[in-house]
This record gives C-alpha cells, structure tokens and sequence, in this order.
C-alpha cells in the first residue's frame, strides 16, 4: 500500500491522475450548464448550492470533506488522489461553469449533457488508471462493503439513492442527464480504462466481486 501511493512510480501517474480530475471536473460543469439533469452526488450538490448561495463546485469540495471522515470508523484510509480528488474536482467545475454556454435549444442541451457525460468518462478513465487511491464516494461505498458485509452493488445503490432523493428535494435538477449519466457512465469509463490501463492493473487490485460491479452502468470514481 505504501509503494502504491508513495513509490517512485507516483510522479509518473500524478500527470494522468491531475487531467483526469480536471476533465471530471469540467464534466460536471458541461453538465450543470445544459439544464437537463446531472448524476446523484452533483444532484445533491446542487441543491445544497442553491440553498446556501454557494458555487457547484465549492458543496463538492465542502461535501467531500465529512465523506472522508466517515471512511475511519469504517477502516478506510485515503491516498495522494483522494485529497486530490476532493480539491480538484470542484474547483474545475466553478472555474469552467461561467465561460459555458446555457443552450435554450433542446437539442443543444441533450448534445451538452452527451459531452459532460463522455467528459466525466474521460476524466474518470485517467483517473482511476493513475492508482493513487479512491474518490471520497467510492470509499464510503467499499467502506460499507468492507465493514458491513453489503454487495458493492447494495452499498452502492443505497448511497445513490439516498443523494438522488436529498438533491431532488433540495432543488437539484432531476433530467434526461441523469438518465443519460446513469445508463452511460459505466460502458464509457470501462471504455476509457482500457486505452488508460492497458495492464489492466487496476483492474487486477480490485477483487473479482468488486471489480465486477464497479464496472455496473452509473459508476464513477468520485
């Protein structure tokens, strides 16, 4: 675990794993702007930013704090790009949302959320390929699996669920996008993780459970 995050390989994946979350960040961005709905946790995020008065990208950093607290008592324990993750992500997200476009068109929009989609796809392939440890959400997730015994796919869903129904009633924008993000997010990270990760290795990290349901539609490595 040691040599994973603080071997000589790191700063040769620290490049790949700072685009990625850059990417990702833009993503959310591409997303918000095209009114038509974003994925669960950006969901909640925004419905909490339209409450407080604050920016998407500054709930996610704010958000992803006490995440990371929870992973303790759960017996998880973050790397270089979790803390990365955390900070970069959302600061992407308000720096690029100003300079898009916010289409009237339908088609437009539905083009804008497809883009956000890959984009996040994108980010998330360059992410997970550098290694350097899970996104706040994601070990929440196999924090529940690993301390409770619940499938990936159960902890998963639960956590979903329970971001997607708080952002609804707190205002996030419910839409095709979400739909788009939750049937697409999947075959497009596994797609980007094969021309990232060509060794497959973190596919071979992750046990055969795990690795299986991970790569289910509507998960990404946030």
């Amino acid at each position: 675990m040691r040599e994973r995050f603080l071997g000589r390989t790191v700063l040769r994946r620290l490049p790949g794993l700072i685009a990625g979350l850059v990417v990702f960040g833009v993503g959310i961005a591409v997303m918000a702007a095209s009114g038509l709905g974003l994925g669960p946790w950006e969901a909640f995020h925004q419905g909490i930013a339209s409450r407080a008065g604050l920016a998407l990208g500054t709930v996610s950093i704010l958000v992803g704090i006490p995440v990371l607290v929870l992973w303790w008592p759960l017996g998880e324990r973050p790397g270089i790009g979790t803390l990365l993750n955390v900070a970069l992500i959302g600061t992407a997200t308000n720096l690029a949302l100003p300079f898009l476009p916010r289409p009237a068109e339908p088609l437009a929009g539905l083009t804008m959320s497809v883009a956000g989609v890959l984009l996040i796809g994108l980010g998330s392939g360059l992410y997970l390929a550098a290694d350097l440890g899970p996104g706040p959400r994601d070990g929440l997730m196999t924090g529940l699996h690993h301390r409770f015994g619940w499938s990936i796919r159960r902890a998963r869903t639960a956590i979903e669920l329970a971001v997607l129904v708080a952002g609804f009633l707190l205002g996030g924008t419910i839409g095709i996008g979400t739909l788009l993000f939750a049937f697409g997010i999947g075959p497009v990270v596994q797609a980007f993780l094969r021309i990232f990760d060509r060794e497959g290795r973190v596919g071979r990290r992750r046990r055969p459970d795990l690795a299986e349901e991970l790569e289910s539609p509507g998960t990404v490595g946030e």
